[in-house]
């Protein structure tokens, strides 16, 4: 560049300002200035006058995966340039390292090399071609940027705000980075960071008219830089357990629920903008864009008003009729009787030849159609109009169809009884209503309707008429007959149809996530059952013509013996002795029925038997259990897999039995929709109810925790971070090389980097004793040849790899250790902050989990508190408390003893001997948004209405996890009503015990 004489460096930097201040101009002239200044900027490239100074090997494109190594590369060729880029307002470049001048040229050196790389990147066949539109580069941007400052080793240690300052000084920004190959580090650690919603790192949808941080927050009622951070947090691959367990700082403290749907609700976001980026796509290259479309479009936060403003355009369609109005000239004619009324002469329009112009009659009708239509498009028009329904009595109704050509079942038509005549403000509808009035109108059972009364439309076209769409200079009566004509017919046909949409497609929307969530919420509640280990069970399948099936299994799940009882066919006596003999022989007291077919009349049979003290000398006991998806799964592959030659009635038993043992082990292998514990899980999307049930199952897995060296296949794929192939990949490398000594041997299993061991690490656990155990057997037996080390109370070295073998990825060569803490919920990035803590409180490895640990960590949070001693270590108070809960907890702890446990019962209470006013104890079977359904021991369920349920009689003291009652809980009920023939008991709910 020396050689340059001083015109050309002046050109230089020119030409480069030029560029970058055109980056984010208007759309419809983005790509033609971005063109015009590469061709402007392409001489100057090709011709250099030094042959030693060639800009695009300086540049190094092919070296820039390096990247994912050190991410601190990424600002080395960008070192004196920062890059701002906002929503309206251009790109600012400014040169920060003029402190010394004579580094001049060298900085227009680097200013050259940024715009190589990002001519390279504009000019990819991939990239767009308007600026506007490159959603995904932005997020690319935002990739590199807050990769750009973060550790090699994620770390909680390392202080959020430290980072934040840094980006702020200098915001280094590369262009044409490959996003996938540096997303391998963590940015978001540490201190919450209260980012400004409008920040160009989170703003993806930058082409749009709305900030999508201010929207989610709007619709969450989440802070805009929690909103931030949740948006970062999910760029990275970050997954829900992750995030709630080791970043709660940076979510300020939500819990699964929340964030589920703050993804939820990100996610439809980012569709809609997506869908809209494809409109316009699709309509520039149609030939049909024009400014007020694509503003109309960009300002699209809904599916309904994209598909409101997008409809006319669609391929294929004969168009609306504004539409053909306009291709016969009468747009002008429009315009003018706004604009300038006075000289509007609609006589001048007519053409008897042709079809639409032959009369006056119609041109006033295709004038008065492109009126509406520009109405009804209008933004500050549709936002009048909503807020004015804001403040109204706007209803929903429901009444009988009219079903005289197809024929109704009577019993369909009774069920929505409720709803034949029913009417409801649209702010007070419950979600379950919605839900069942959907229903019903999908079975042309119900006719549905939102009444929208006179005066929001009276009001409404007053406010056309004397504000927004009043002619700007004076208009002959039939003139302003033709604009009256224009807002009555606008709100008649196009937006009281457009505001029904969106009103039902909001209550449709949030019924659906509610009745969603509740279904997350119950089964949460159902896997996080505590299990019952330590006894042998026996599981019972009630049945009348098959028999009932029996399975008898040992403490660790395995099948000790199978057989069939028949009970209801005149043999119950004969088949009693059997089952006396099997009880004993096995030493089992517990019986698990299922709740299905013959389940009262074998409930019945055994709690006559147990009364009759027939077991004797066993004191025998029973439950009831759920079989929801048993039958399923008895003939699925993996029940195949795992009870090969049994029959799968047997399967049935075997698995209900399973279920009190270890419910999460064994309803994990059930698709989660046939459990059974939601509310119209048929008629919401299945797409969100699988996607919310299969991220509530990875929670409860990953919070539970999984032994990996004796859990099943099927459990490890429910840890965050972890998928089938992963799982399956790390049971085969378990077979193949012995048990998991460390955490750190994951990362030898195929398929899984540093991002899937970073997501699943914390809730992996590995038993010190089976590894301390398994070490000494490898000592014991190990030959001169073979390289297994000796084993130590802190740890062991064990290598299993033959002298001379060539070091592979799935081979353990090197000598490894126990660690201690991997056996507790503690983090492996965590792991240094962990070790000095232990030297603070003087503890060892040694004593994770007993009471001495817990002693010495109790005496220094009082001394100290547990916000000094986090700020001594330079972590964060959430980050300790982990550290504080893993060290403390003791050996094998699971939290799911906290909750609740199955009722095991004696005896039996029928339906008659039922009283109002009857005190009774029941166990909670499903809970909706109308209220819970409770199992008081009479066959049938009770309900107790939403309304008789209130903060007051919940516990307090009880560990919850969720705000509401769930399956499993324990209650004490009184009998409020009993309705025999409908069989419908009616219950008030008195305490949660």
């Amino acid at each position: 560049m020396s050689s340059l004489p001083r015109r050309a460096k002046v050109k230089v930097q020119t030409a480069e300002s030029k560029d970058e201040f055109s980056s984010l101009s208007e759309l419809s002239s983005a790509s033609e200035e971005d063109d015009k200044d590469d061709s402007a900027w392409e001489p100057q490239k090709k011709v250099p006058r030094n042959p030693k100074q060639p800009v695009r090997k300086e540049s190094k494109p092919k070296r820039m995966p390096r990247v994912k190594k050190n991410a601190l590369q990424i600002s080395g060729g960008l070192e004196g340039v920062a890059v701002e880029e906002g929503l309206n307002s251009s790109v600012a470049v400014a040169d920060v390292a003029l402190e010394d001048r004579k580094n001049k040229l060298v900085t227009v050196q680097t200013l050259k090399t940024a715009k190589t790389k990002r001519k390279n990147s504009a000019q990819s066949p991939s990239a767009p071609k308007t600026k506007k539109l490159k959603v995904e580069e932005a997020t690319r941007a935002s990739n590199v940027k807050s990769e750009s400052h973060s550790a090699e080793t994620p770390s909680t240690s390392s202080p959020w705000e430290g980072a934040c300052k840094k980006e702020e000084d200098g915001d280094d920004c590369a262009f044409g980075q490959p996003p996938l190959k540096t997303m391998k580090t963590e940015r978001t650690q540490g201190q919450p960071d209260r980012i400004s919603a409008d920040a160009s790192d989170t703003t993806e949808e930058m082409e749009m008219s709305w900030d999508i941080v201010q929207v989610l927050s709007e619709r969450t009622n989440i802070e805009p830089w929690v909103c931030a951070n949740i948006i970062r947090l999910f760029n990275d691959d970050n997954t829900i357990p992750f995030i709630v367990r080791y970043r709660k700082e940076l979510i300020n403290n939500l819990d699964a629920d929340c964030l589920r749907e703050v993804q939820q609700t990100l996610e439809e976001l980012r569709a809609v903008a997506k869908k809209v980026r494809s409109t316009i796509q699709k309509i520039k290259k149609e030939g049909k864009m024009s400014e007020c479309l694509l503003r109309a479009l960009l300002n699209c936060k809904t599916f309904e008003e994209l598909e409101h403003v997008s409809a006319p355009y669609k391929t294929g369609s004969k168009g609306t009729k504004a539409q053909r109005a306009r291709q016969l000239g009468l747009e002008e004619a429009a315009r003018t009787l706004l604009e300038n009324p006075g000289v509007l002469n609609l006589l001048s329009y007519v053409r008897p030849n042709v079809k639409g112009l032959s009369a006056l009659q119609d041109i006033e009708a295709g004038v008065q159609h492109i009126l509406a239509d520009m109405i009804a498009k209008d933004r500050e028009t549709l936002d009048f109009i909503r807020k004015l329904c804001q403040n109204r009595y706007i209803s929903i109704q429901s009444s009988l169809a009219k079903v005289s050509s197809k024929k109704v079942n009577e019993k369909d038509v009774d069920k929505f009884h409720l709803y034949q005549n029913f009417s409801c403000n649209l702010r007070n509808i419950q979600h379950h209503q919605i839900l069942a009035i959907n229903r019903g109108e999908n079975l042309k059972i119900l006719t549905v309707k939102v009444n929208i009364p006179d005066g929001v439309k009276n009001e409404f076209c007053r406010w056309c008429i004397q504000n927004r769409w009043r002619p700007r200079r004076f208009a002959r009566p039939e003139l302003m007959k033709i604009l009256h004509n224009s807002v009555d017919d606008s709100f008649k046909r196009l937006i009281y149809p457009l505001l029904c949409r969106e009103f039902r497609a909001k209550l449709t929307s949030d019924a659906e996530k509610e009745s969603v969530m509740m279904f997350g919420r119950n089964l949460r509640q159902l896997l996080l059952t505590s299990p019952v280990p330590g006894r042998t069970l026996m599981g019972v399948d009630p049945g009348y013509r098959h028999g009932c099936k029996l399975a008898l299994i040992s403490p660790t799940s395995q099948i000790l013996h199978t057989d069939v009882v028949y009970l209801h066919c005149g043999r119950g006596f004969q088949e009693a002795e059997k089952i006396k003999r099997l009880l004993l022989n096995f030493n089992c007291s517990t019986v698990v029925i299922g709740n299905g077919t013959a389940c009262r009349e074998t409930e019945a049979y055994f709690a006559d038997l147990i009364m009759k003290n027939y077991f004797a000398p066993l004191d025998v006991v029973y439950c009831i259990v759920s079989e929801a998806g048993a039958s399923i799964y008895s003939v699925s592959p993996e029940a195949n897999k795992e009870m090969p030659g049994l029959d799968p009635n047997l399967r049935s038993a075997v698995s209900i039995a399973r279920r009190v043992q270890d419910p999460l082990a064994e309803l994990v292998k059930i698709e989660p929709k046939h459990i059974g514990v939601g509310m119209y899980q048929h008629d919401v999307s299945p797409t969100l109810l699988k996607a919310t049930l299969d991220s509530v199952v990875e929670e409860c897995v990953s919070f539970v925790g999984v032994d990996i060296n004796i859990c099943s296949e099927v459990l490890l794929r429910h840890i965050a971070g972890l998928n089938a192939n992963r799982a399956k990949n790390i049971i085969e490398w378990r077979e193949k090389n012995g048990p998991f000594i460390n955490r750190e041997q994951l990362k030898k299993v195929k398929g899984l980097g540093p991002k899937s061991f970073q997501q699943c690490a914390g809730f992996i656990r590995i038993n010190q004793e089976y590894i301390r155990k398994f070490c000494s057997q490898q000592t014991e037996s190990a030959g001169p040849n073979q390289g297994v080390a000796a084993t130590s109370p802190a740890g062991a070295e064990v290598t299993n790899e033959k002298p001379g073998k060539k070091k592979s990825k799935t081979a353990a060569n090197v000598v490894l250790k126990p660690d201690p803490l991997d056996q507790t919920c503690i983090h492996p990035e965590s792991y240094g902050i962990a070790t000095r803590f232990l030297s603070f409180i003087g503890g060892t490895l040694c004593e994770i989990g007993k009471p001495e640990m817990q002693q010495k960590i109790k005496s220094l949070v009082e001394k100290e508190g547990i916000e000094k001693t986090a700020e001594r270590l330079q972590t964060t108070v959430h980050t300790l408390q982990i550290i504080i809960d893993g060290l403390s907890q003791p050996e094998s702890f699971d939290f799911r003893t906290d909750f609740v446990k199955p009722d095991f019962k004696r005896s039996i209470v029928c339906l008659n001997d039922l009283q109002v006013g009857t005190v009774l104890t029941g166990k909670v079977e499903n809970a909706t948004l109308f209220g819970i359904f409770v199992d008081i021991g009479v066959g049938t369920a009770g309900l107790i209405p939403i309304r008789n349920i209130t903060e007051a009689k919940l516990s307090k003291t009880k560990k919850r996890r969720s705000l509401g009652l769930g399956p499993g809980e324990r209650v004490e009920v009184q009998v409020l009503n009993i309705d025999a023939p409908r069989s419908r008991i009616t219950l008030d709910l008195i305490r949660v015990l």
